[in-house]
């Protein structure tokens, strides 16, 4: 058996996360290779909306559904070997895919148990990844990960999409599955040599230990005893309610307001990319302000700013629109990264996955809502009118936050772990 490495003892903890941090990015990257090539195998093969909306819904089902059991069975487990296993079974489903392009026996049904299974194993790996986080890094650099973190989902959305088509036009199908197959080995690789540290679960002697209810129980009353982060959750509702849904009737917009093409659709998925990027940079390095909710205000008052420029562009000003879709992607970074990085600081290390999950699954749930709604006030209204709204709702809580108390007192040390104790 190989050696193990402690993150404490005798390398410095830059080497040891950003050597796991590195093959987790590569990871990812081979994921959405996958992803992209096997939307558009669908999209040619079956031409159906339904088809496409399903395996977005079975793509994004594991986080709504199983989220907090997700999250509370990562707080209860051995995080490094959650991530082992879960880069494992992706790396196994996506050769058996593969085997089956192979074999010209593939059916739709496969590539939705397979997209299942993948999305319900990255559950796992995200979370526990995020949840260990904190105990490998300094705390006063968690913000800085991730404005990092951040800028590798722009830099991703910006490559994903012509290096998948690039591949997809010079491999076959099964060529592209084991791209992600190795990029998940190489992953796996330094979790093999690297110990993650674990938190140290709160439990007394002869006492039984709590079941996975109790610990779920445990995190929900974690979250409604600490009135910031209970209204970070309801931010988090509001803003998935009406950004995300706004975002994803682009296509429209560009289409039916601007008269565009798929060109100028181009162009502004881009500019979100390239925006998330540049945000994301600029946070790794600056790193916010001292006291981070502040600069989770700030980035949420600038989405608010570039949607309210989308939804007031004239139709002769396409690229002023542009520009407002840069300044929500550079902002969604800069409003992200310190919020997460207050809940990585000062939730206790054996809850981390719990509230991660929770907050995850909320926000996640509200999107589908979000879709509907929006889809119908575009219809009846307009789909300006969406991002009017969305762009208001966040100058709204961005400016009303400093009058808040419980949201500037978010990062005051809590009571967790008499709120964490089941009963």
């Amino acid at each position: 058996m190989a050696t193990q490495l402690s993150i404490s003892d005798n390398k410095p903890w830059i080497a040891s996360f950003f050597t796991i941090w590195g093959g987790q990015a590569l990871s990812i990257l081979g994921s959405q290779l996958v992803q992209f090539a096997l939307i558009w195998y669908m999209t040619v093969q079956t031409g159906s909306a339904i088809v496409l909306a399903t395996a977005t819904l079975v793509g994004t089902l594991p986080n709504i559904a199983l989220g907090p059991f997700v999250g509370t069975l990562v707080d209860r487990w051995n995080r490094r070997r959650v991530m082992l296993t879960a880069d494992s079974l992706i790396a196994l489903t996506t050769v058996a895919l593969a085997v089956l392009f192979m074999l010209s026996r593939v059916q739709i049904w496969h590539i939705y148990l397979v997209m299942f299974v993948r999305a319900l194993a990255n559950a796992f790996h995200s979370n526990a990844m995020s949840a260990s986080t904190s105990l490998m890094v300094p705390v006063e650099h968690l913000t800085r990960i991730q404005g990092l973190n951040q800028m590798l989902d722009g830099g991703l959305n910006i490559a994903t999409a012509p290096l998948g088509a690039l591949l997809l036009g010079v491999l076959p199908m099964q060529g592209v599955l084991m791209i992600d197959v190795i990029t998940a080995l190489i992953a796996i690789l330094p979790l093999l040599l690297i110990q993650v540290p674990q938190p140290e679960r709160a439990h007394a002697s002869g006492v039984a230990q709590a079941t996975v209810w109790q610990d779920l129980r445990a995190g929900l009353r974690y979250i409604w005893k600490w009135p910031g982060l209970l209204l970070g959750v309801a931010m988090t509702i509001g803003i998935n309610f009406t950004i995300i849904p706004a975002f994803s009737l682009l296509p429209l917009l560009v289409r039916n307001y601007f008269g565009g093409n798929a060109i100028q659709l181009g162009r502004m998925q881009a500019a979100m990319g390239i925006g998330m990027f540049v945000g994301g940079a600029l946070l790794g390095v600056w790193g916010g302000f001292k006291r981070r909710i502040l600069t989770t205000l700030l980035g949420l008052l600038g989405m608010g700013i570039g949607a309210l420029l989308i939804a007031l562009t004239p139709v002769a000003s396409f690229a002023l629109a542009i520009g407002g879709v840069l300044l929500v992607g550079m902002m969604t970074p800069v409003m992200m990264g310190p919020f997460f990085a207050i809940i990585q600081s000062q939730v206790e290390p054996d809850m981390q996955g719990r509230v991660l999950s929770l907050l995850q699954s909320v926000g996640a749930g509200a999107v589908p809502l979000g879709l509907l709604v929006a889809g119908l006030t575009a219809d009846y209204l307009s789909i300006q009118f969406w991002f009017l709204l969305s762009g208001s709702l966040c100058i709204l809580i961005a400016l009303s936050g400093p009058f808040v108390p419980a949201v500037m007192n978010i990062e005051a040390p809590c009571s967790g772990a008499s709120i964490a104790t089941p009963g």
